[in-house]
């Protein structure tokens, strides 16, 4: 069950940082209807795909000692 829950959080950490990077990318390049969240705040953006970044590092840290 640990394991399970470590490729959970994964995953959902995952889609986290990629739709954050996508509405990043999008907003910066001044195409916001194509940005997920409308490119609302870049600043947003950052914190987000930073912790998305270590909740990623830490499950995947998790993961491998659960081995």
């Amino acid at each position: 069950m640990p394991k399970a829950l470590c490729l959970i959080s994964l995953v959902a950490s995952a889609f986290i940082v990629i739709a954050f990077l996508a509405d990043f990318v999008f907003g910066m390049m001044g195409n916001v209807a194509l940005a997920p969240f409308g490119a609302a705040s870049l600043m947003m953006d950052i914190v987000y795909i930073f912790l998305g970044s270590i909740m990623i590092f830490m499950s995947f840290k998790t993961f491998k000692e659960l081995r």
